[in-house]
């Protein structure tokens, strides 16, 4: 008898406590606060290119914030994708993690992307640091065995950058004129609670979609 490569609704929901657990931890949370910042700034970096723009650089700090330093491309578009972007990254990290080939290459692809982005994007010492560890968490598990283990991991590695994507708008609510809340409102006039208000519900999405993924599972015999 084998296992399907979705979990169970019971271990989804397992999975889904450690996650919120881990991010809860202290300096176990680190390194997964770090992971939901990189794929935040990757997203404004990638929404700036797309949008005829050019990146600088991408900077991380220890405590879990970030910048993208760029210029040109579209403003809205280029704010709004950080918290998108996040939450979709850990949806489709989701979608990796219950796909029923492929994890190893997976988690060596996004092993690899984390070590372009240093290439391409990494300046300052403490950022390339910072992104060598996350490099790490993808690459370091290849050389254990049992591919039930990768699905699990990749699976909260998701789960946790759903979260901390949910988690993380909130805290703009109480920083007045700075963070992507306000400069959206500056450029549109739609207010920053709003845009808050978009990106909760579209996290709250991508965690309810891998619910979904998962809610319908039998074991295959």
């Amino acid at each position: 008898m084998r296992q399907s490569k979705i979990p169970t609704k019971g271990r989804f929901f397992i999975e889904l406590l450690i996650a919120f657990l881990v991010t809860r931890l202290p300096l176990i949370q680190i390194p997964f606060k770090w992971l939901e910042s990189y794929f935040h700034e990757l997203s404004h970096g990638l929404a700036t290119v797309l949008t005829g723009g050019s990146v600088s650089h991408i900077q991380l700090f220890p405590n879990g914030a970030g910048l993208c330093f760029s210029q040109g491309g579209w403003p809205v578009i280029i704010g709004f994708s950080g918290y998108f972007g996040a939450a979709l990254w850990g949806y489709l990290l989701f979608i990796l993690a219950t796909s029923p080939r492929g994890i190893r290459i997976s988690f060596a692809l996004l092993g690899a992307g984390v070590l372009l982005t240093i290439t391409l994007w990494g300046r300052d010492l403490l950022t390339i640091l910072i992104l060598a560890v996350l490099a790490g968490l993808f690459l370091l598990p290849l050389k254990l065995s049992g591919k039930a283990f990768f699905n699990c991991g990749l699976r909260i590695m998701a789960l946790m950058i759903m979260l901390n994507a949910l988690a993380s708008p909130t805290y703009l609510l109480g920083i007045g004129a700075r963070g992507d809340a306000a400069m959206l409102a500056s450029q549109t006039w739609i207010p920053a609670w709003i845009w808050v208000g978009m990106w909760l519900l579209f996290s709250g999405w991508m965690l309810f979609l891998s619910w979904r993924r998962v809610r319908d599972v039998r074991v295959l015999t």
